[in-house]
């Protein structure tokens, strides 16, 4: 079972470090250890626990109504979390039945495992939001797994509190589990919907400190289940990463302790960078796009149609500016556009992009 490069980690890996200016990444911007004030000088580099630090997983299950740290397993980053719990569930003869568009590992890992994939696909249409009719509908007898990603990433659409729990019901039904991606929910504006983990034992919670958090470096992500997924998880990474970095696990547990005096601040300048990238989108002719719900990204494409490969490979080689384009996420014709990142540079960055619009499309 190969396992083949996902594009949009080619992308990153060729473009990402020879710019000026990134209006492409999926998260808020990085931050350092030095801006965190945290003291890292009694964190022991030994080897750490399986499922994670239990003070660590502690504070996480604070926020999971009716979990415990029991059912909190922390990985190294979502991603690992996301392989795993496919892994475990979908068998060989298993269907497992992805949203798209999502990040890509979320549809890559069953086809490397070659499993039975279905795509639930988000339209344009329906402004990318989830059609549960349409989602009943894809369910076959061998479906074992559903995953949704809301906010998602890249289309910035988000789920209600209905259409989650209408989404549990459809997998119960069959006997599958949901796994929820809720990486961006901390970044919803408006009241977010419960936690998935919290609504069932059939419904998994993933998130990661990468996205909201600035922290991508420290590679922390957890899920949220009942044990037996959990126990699945551990056995995974008993043969693969064995436990997670103690540095990470430190920064992590310190931040999510401080999670109400530091998750102000990033909403403020989150929602501070949506206005600004609102109105430069309500006020040129190239693009257009489905108004992101919540998050820190948008699919604008370009109204005249076609790809935006072009636009994407001028903005980098030209004007030193980071976007992501869509045939890269299977999002032909739209490209990945963030606003999580530091203001000043989310201003020049749009600046480069209206020239580089200007360029290839009066």
């Amino acid at each position: 079972m190969p396992f083949d490069r996902m594009p949009l980690e080619i992308w990153f890996d060729e473009y990402q470090f020879e710019v000026d200016y990134d209006i492409g990444e999926s998260g808020t911007k990085f931050l350092t250890v030095k801006e965190l004030d945290i003291d890292l000088n009694e964190v022991e580099l030994r080897y750490g626990y399986h499922l994670g630090h239990p003070d660590l997983r502690k504070e996480i299950a604070k926020q999971y109504k009716g979990s415990t740290f029991n059912n909190i397993a922390v990985t190294t980053g979502a991603s690992e979390a996301n392989f795993a719990v496919i892994a475990h569930l979908v068998g060989p003869k298993d269907n497992i039945i992805v949203e798209h568009p999502t990040y890509p590992s979320l549809f890559q890992v069953p086809r490397s495992l070659g499993r039975d994939l279905t795509l639930f696909k988000l339209d344009w249409e329906n402004e990318f939001r989830p059609d549960m009719d349409k989602l009943r509908k894809l369910v076959k007898p061998n479906t074992k797994l559903i995953t949704l990603t809301h906010p998602n990433n890249p289309t910035g659409s988000v789920i209600t509190k209905n259409e989650l729990k209408e989404a549990i019901e459809i997998a119960e039904e069959v006997g599958a589990y949901l796994m929820v991606d809720e990486t961006y929910r901390d970044l919803m504006f408006d009241t977010p919907p419960p936690l998935a983990a919290s609504m069932s034992p059939r419904a998994i919670s993933l998130t990661s400190m990468s996205k909201t958090w600035g922290l991508p470096g420290i590679r922390i992500g957890w899920a949220v289940a009942d044990r037996p997924i959990v126990e699945a998880i551990r056995a995974i990474r008993e043969q693969v990463t064995i436990c997670n970095s103690s540095i990470g696990e430190a920064i992590a547990k310190e931040v999510l302790h401080k999670r109400d005096e530091i998750l102000p601040v990033i909403r403020k300048a989150v929602i501070s960078n949506f206005k600004i990238i609102e109105e430069w989108m309500n006020n040129q002719n190239w693009l257009e796009w489905i108004k992101p719900g919540s998050g820190v990204v948008g699919a604008p494409r370009l109204r005249q149609g076609g790809s935006t490969d072009e636009l994407c490979k001028t903005l980098v080689r030209k004007y030193r500016t980071f976007t992501v384009p869509g045939s890269h996420m299977e999002l032909d014709g739209h490209f990945r556009l963030g606003f999580g990142g530091n203001q000043e540079e989310l201003i020049s960055g749009l600046e480069q992009l209206r020239r580089a619009l200007g360029e290839l499309y009066s």
